[in-house]
């Protein structure tokens, strides 16, 4: 599986229709009409686990070549 920031997955939800909802420190949510909600955290730099970016990507919908 790919390593991808929280950032850098952030900008994948932008890009897929996603809005940010709110940022409360580190971690920010983001809704879609239909398909609900995302928290992803946003860590300077640090990439997101495997099972974490697994979770992230089935809660999103979006594949590992949306990132």
């Amino acid at each position: 599986m790919k390593s991808v920031t929280g950032a850098e997955f952030c900008r994948a939800l932008a890009r897929n229709g996603w809005q940010l909802a709110r940022i409360r420190g580190s971690h920010q949510t983001w809704i879609k009409e239909g398909k609900g909600r995302v928290t992803v955290p946003v860590h300077a730099g640090r990439d997101l686990g495997r099972g974490l970016l697994a979770t992230l990507l089935k809660q999103s919908g979006l594949a590992e070549e949306d990132l």
